[in-house]
C-alpha cells in the first residue's frame, strides 16, 4: 500500500516536471540578441553558430564556420573586446518574429546600435539578420 502511494507521488512529480520543462519558453528574443552581441564581442564563434539561423552560417557546416571565422579574425584580435556593455533599446516581438534594437556601449565612449532580427524556430529564438543602425562618435 505504501509503495503504491509513493509510486503515485513519484509519477505525479515526474509529470509535473515534464509539463514545467515543456512550458518553459526558453530565452526571450531580447536575451538571445544580447547573447549574440556578447558572442561577437568575445569572438565566440561556437556561440554565434548556436544563436544564429542558417541564413548567417555562410553556407558552411558548424566546424567549417567556426574554423573560417577563427581564421578570418586571427589577424584582427582588436575587433573583439570592444564592448563595455550591451543593452536593449527597443523590442518589436510577435509569436514567430522579433526585431531587437541593441545598444553596444564601447570602451572608448562611443556606441553602436544594431537591429537584430530573430525568428522562433523549433521552440527557440535564433538570429536571422543583423544590421548596423548608426554609430556615435567617442566623446572627447
Amino acid at each position: 500500500m505504501v509503495s503504491g502511494i509513493i509510486a503515485v507521488i513519484v509519477l505525479g512529480l515526474v509529470i509535473a516536471l515534464v509539463v514545467a520543462v515543456a512550458r518553459d519558453p526558453g530565452p526571450s528574443p531580447e536575451d538571445v540578441a544580447v547573447a549574440y552581441e556578447d558572442a561577437w564581442d568575445r569572438l565566440d564563434f561556437e556561440a554565434l553558430w548556436t544563436l544564429s539561423g542558417d541564413e548567417l552560417h555562410d553556407g558552411l557546416r558548424h566546424r567549417e564556420f567556426v574554423d573560417a571565422k577563427r581564421a578570418a579574425y586571427a589577424t584582427q584580435p582588436g575587433l573583439g573586446g570592444l564592448a563595455a556593455g550591451v543593452s536593449v533599446e527597443q523590442v518589436d516581438s510577435g509569436r514567430q518574429v522579433a526585431l531587437v534594437r541593441t545598444r553596444v556601449a564601447l570602451h572608448d565612449g562611443g556606441a553602436a546600435h544594431n537591429d537584430v532580427q530573430l525568428e522562433s524556430r523549433s521552440g527557440r529564438w535564433v538570429v536571422v539578420g543583423y544590421d548596423l543602425v548608426r554609430s556615435e562618435p567617442a566623446s572627447s
